[in-house]
């Protein structure tokens, strides 16, 4: 029978290794490890989320469709000129107030202009001239940060027209201005080389008034051209008093020139005074100041003529009319002239 060889331990180089192993906790297989492929998988798919949602913001930054906050300081707001001459105390009180509870609401429009000389940034005000004003003025009183900023819609219009028309529609929707701002905004637009005319500016700021109300703004473009800069109260003119004047600018020449003069020289000192002032001119140049031209084209409407046929009956006639008045006028005498007119006109 063969002898068994004995085994011996290892030596040399195995020497130093433990007799036993211990063993390790189990895990998910793999763990900590991911093919290189996946990975890069992964990385493209995060880099091309964020480079869709930088795009996206992008888009809606330039389509006017991102609320920013911008430094007051920033904003320029004579960009355009302005369609509102002033607001009133009382309105701009009320609107700090619901800033300074509230916050700011809805936000301004703007455009982008090119930057300062030092790099800053420039926006044009578009409209919001009232909560910037606002807001400006909180930022002085107050000293406080939030009232530093203002948000914005950034607009992109393709020419200053358009932002005309912005600026206009926004205010027609949001504010009641006046026939004289109306028209202002109208003469200015036209002075500043947006439109070529009076009528393409009217038509196009206003083209969702109706003809009325357009004829109404066109009949102030006058004496916005005439009194501007004289008229102190200008926003208080009312339609009725401001197609009186237009009327006689149109009928006296001279006369423009001549209201402006006096109400600078002597400016009214409340709106009912200048609306006073006003009246005195119109009838001033409705008695005596119709240039000869004018009288001799539109000879004078005879005066009627008035008859006392007895102390209790008067007669007053005019060219094809007759008015017969006092206490005799009664259901008799009716009745006699009514047969009377029968009889003659048989």
């Amino acid at each position: 029978m063969a002898k068994r060889k004995r085994l011996t331990p290892a030596r040399g180089a195995f020497a130093d290794l433990p007799e036993t192993v211990e063993p390790q906790p189990e895990g998910p297989r793999n763990a900590g490890l991911r093919p290189p492929i996946a990975q890069v998988a992964g990385d493209s798919s995060t880099s091309a989320a964020f480079e869709e949602l930088a795009q996206t913001l992008t888009r809606a930054r330039e389509e006017g469709r991102l609320v920013q906050s911008l430094p007051l300081a920033q904003i320029v707001a004579d960009h355009l000129v302005r369609d509102r001459m002033e607001s009133g105390a009382e309105d701009m009180e009320a609107l700090k107030q619901s800033l300074i509870s509230r916050g700011q609401q809805t936000p301004i429009e703007v455009t982008a202009l090119p930057p300062a000389s030092d790099g800053t940034p420039r926006f044009g005000l578009i409209s919001g001239w009232r909560r910037l004003q606002a807001l400006r003025r909180l930022s002085a009183e107050t000293g406080e940060a939030r009232f530093d900023t203002v948000l914005a819609l950034l607009r992109r219009p393709e020419d200053q027209a358009e932002a005309y028309v912005a600026m206009v529609e926004e205010n027609e929707i949001r504010a009641d201005l006046s026939f004289f701002e109306r028209a202002r905004i109208v003469l200015r637009a036209v002075e500043g080389g947006v439109f070529d005319s009076e009528k393409q500016a009217l038509q196009s700021l206003f083209s969702a008034a109706s003809y009325a109300k357009r004829s109404k703004i066109k009949s102030f473009i006058p004496i916005v051209a005439a009194l501007d800069g004289a008229l102190r109260f200008p926003t208080q003119l009312t339609e009725r008093s401001g197609l009186a004047i237009a009327k006689i600018l149109a009928e006296t020449p001279g006369l423009g020139a001549q209201a402006a003069a006096a109400l600078t020289a002597d400016p009214a000192p409340t709106p009912e005074a200048e609306a006073e002032r006003l009246r005195a001119l119109i009838l001033e140049a409705e008695t005596g100041s119709v240039s000869p031209e004018k009288r001799e084209a539109k000879p004078a409407r005879p005066k009627p003529a008035i008859d006392q046929i007895t102390p209790a009956l008067r007669l007053k006639s005019a060219p094809g009319r007759i008015e017969l008045s006092g206490a005799d006028v009664d259901p008799q005498l009716e009745a006699d002239l009514r047969a009377w007119l029968q009889d003659r006109v048989k």
